[in-house]
């Protein structure tokens, strides 16, 4: 008996789903259609219907990473300490790292080479930008900090994902003390440079 045509919305959401799965599971080789297909119980091309080709389905991904990391920096409550308040920024994000490490890659990294976000793509990430250059601005008015509130967001944003992808790569040592270690010096190294 044929399947019932399911190019729905529930189709692109168990696609998206079962692409996080496959990610988290099987890793970059993983994700194919076919793949994808099979294990959310549908055809190859109600699959093409819903996301056009598999650089739809990796965009799709794309953007649910960035509405994921966003909401759980959102999550963050604000702190009367600004400077505590980037910390639990830092901690978040590495924790977004950590517990999605393939999509992490996915939505920093690019390992797939059909997959080059233009500049609507790069949109995904506005939620998060916001949130570091709220969280930076915080520390400017409250005169812990000085320098251009984006300036200090994205060197801050670059530096842990520098440090997310180091760890990732084991190449911030080989004890989980010596990795806390090297975590907290490069943030508040960089805290300290911008003090008053």
């Amino acid at each position: 008996m044929p399947r019932a045509k399911q190019r729905t919305n529930d189709l692109r959401e168990r696609g998206v789903a079962t692409a996080l799965a496959v990610l988290a599971e099987e890793g970059v080789a993983g994700l194919t259609t076919r793949n994808i297909a099979r294990r959310a119980e549908a055809s190859v091309p109600a699959i093409y219907e819903v996301f056009t080709d598999k650089t739809g389905l990796i965009r799709e991904v794309y953007f649910e990473g960035f509405r994921m990391l966003g909401e759980a920096l959102a999550a963050l409550p604000v702190t009367d300490d600004p400077v505590e308040g980037l910390q639990r920024v830092a901690r978040s994000f590495r924790e977004f790292v950590v517990t999605n490490p393939v999509l992490a890659q996915v939505m920093f990294s690019r390992p797939f080479a059909d997959f080059d976000p233009t500049t609507a793509e790069d949109k995904a990430g506005v939620k998060v930008r916001k949130i570091f250059v709220d969280r930076a601005r915080r520390a400017i008015d409250a005169g812990v900090l000085v320098g251009d509130p984006t300036d200090i967001a994205l060197v801050y944003f670059a530096l842990l994902d520098g440090l997310a992808a180091a760890e990732a790569a084991r190449r911030l040592g080989s004890s989980p003390q010596s990795v806390e270690r090297r975590w907290a010096l490069g943030i508040e190294t960089l805290l300290a440079g911008l003090r008053p």
